[in-house]
């Protein structure tokens, strides 16, 4: 028998995904076959997709898992989530600050030990397996063992997944605080060593944002940017007005807040930056001149009193930006409910002009294009012969609501924006990382089809 067959798996089900990625416009599908391999390197990838009868026939001999009535479509992508606010999440305050002084930063201290934060990790990762989210930018906390520990338990699931050590040297407490500045930079740089590019794992520069960071903590953040060009730099910018005014004072000579970041050489391709409410027409064109993105993040924003992305200027000025959960201070891990805030944000006017974002839109900032923001198009987020297998199972049925709404859609957009405003967690059936099911190796309370 051949081997490399035997490597080849089918699953029937229709289909969902972005035939054309420049149009940015969902393909559907009925009664699909999608047809995965794994790779000499041990990568399980999309080998081929199409109609079931006419797939079937090149691929007679390939076990096939059929699906009827659901919906396979790209893992989702969360481009900024907090493993370590796991549990700090629904957390009443009065802003940003006070939700970081009063809940956050005590909570972030438990993390130095070891067993704690792979409990915590483990948890993590099922709600995101749960929620169908298969690869995502996440902050860890100051600690080494708190990387270690998400990094360990990711790798064990064979995950995309990437973080780093949170860098914070000053106004913040005992036990998160970098007592030793240079010591912090070359944990960052052994931790770089040790995970990154680690099966399929990345590692992420994180300083938490500029004002717990020295100058020259920043400064050595970006040198190791300049060091090593293909991790990411992950933090966060122009959240909230009162931390705003905190940077103006600490860093009065830079233009905006954005400048911080790039005195310091760390606004390049692969920096994702959380947030970026309140920037001006200039930031968002320096960040798309050097190719860095934004990672949209409309349900802590509403949480926290943030404020209101400017989704239209972001068009305008061509700036790559997807969405995030941003958990602890968003409110949900399903890209379902953050979908359908940032489409509620998006017409918010403000002063600003209101920006209608289509179901394809939502679904892009969420798959292709926060693959894209990350440098892995073609890699993640779509089911595009090459890409990985990563990809969910959904359920359009799964309540009486969306069964009655999904039925009596007229069109794709329809059935996709019926999801996206009705959908939570139940939508997932199955999540599927390298071709295995979670619904298998996961959960005990995982529904069955």
């Amino acid at each position: 028998m051949n081997i490399e067959r035997k490597k080849k798996r089918g699953w029937r089900a229709n289909l969902l995904w972005f035939a054309d990625a420049a149009k940015k416009e969902l393909s559907y599908l009925q009664d699909g076959l999608l047809i995965t391999a794994e790779g000499a390197d041990g990568v399980v990838r999309i080998e081929a997709l199409g109609a079931y009868q006419e797939v079937r026939q090149k691929y007679c001999d390939v076990s096939v898992t059929h699906w009827p009535d659901r919906c396979i479509a790209p893992g989702f992508i969360d481009l900024h989530v907090h493993y370590s606010q796991t549990d700090v999440i629904a957390s009443p305050a009065q802003g940003l600050l006070p939700w970081l002084e009063q809940y956050t930063f005590p909570h972030e201290k438990r993390f130095s030990e070891i067993d704690y934060a792979s409990s915590v990790a483990r948890y993590f990762l099922d709600e995101l397996q749960r929620n169908g989210v298969t690869t995502a930018l996440c902050f860890a906390t100051s600690h080494v063992e708190s990387v270690d520990a998400l990094m360990q338990e990711a790798q064990a699931r064979r995950l995309r997944m990437i973080t780093g050590k949170v860098l914070q040297d000053r106004f913040s407490p005992d036990g998160l605080r970098d007592v030793d500045t240079a010591q912090s930079l070359q944990q960052t740089q052994s931790l770089i060593e040790k995970w990154h590019k680690k099966d399929r794992l990345g590692y992420a520069i994180t300083p938490r944002f500029a004002p717990t960071s020295s100058e020259r903590q920043l400064r050595g953040c970006g040198e190791l940017a300049q060091q090593y060009p293909d991790v990411w730099v992950q933090s966060h910018a122009a959240e909230n007005k009162d931390e705003i005014r905190w940077v103006k004072e600490l860093y009065p000579k830079a233009r905006s807040y954005i400048d911080v970041y790039d005195q310091v050489g760390l606004l390049r391709q692969r920096a994702i930056y959380a947030h970026c409410v309140h920037i001006d027409g200039e930031d968002r064109d320096r960040l798309a001149d050097v190719g860095a993105s934004i990672a949209c993040s409309p349900t802590s924003n509403l949480f926290l009193g943030s404020g209101f992305f400017d989704f239209a200027g972001a068009d305008e000025a061509g700036v790559k930006y997807g969405l995030a959960s941003d958990v602890g201070g968003g409110t949900s891990f399903s890209p379902f409910v953050t979908m359908h805030a940032a489409y509620t944000v998006a017409l918010q006017d403000a002063g600003r002009r209101s920006h209608s974002l289509s179901p394809h839109d939502l679904w892009w900032m969420h798959t292709a294009g926060a693959a894209q923001c990350l440098g892995l198009e073609g890699i993640v987020g779509n089911l595009l012969p090459g890409c990985e297998a990563d990809f969910v199972v959904i359920n359009p049925s799964a309540t009486e609501l969306l069964k009655r709404r999904t039925t009596q859609a007229e069109s794709l957009e329809e059935w996709l924006f019926a999801m996206i405003v009705l959908g939570d967690d139940r939508l997932i059936s199955r999540t599927v990382i390298q071709g295995d099911d979670y619904a298998k190796v996961g959960q005990a309370y995982w529904p069955e089809i």
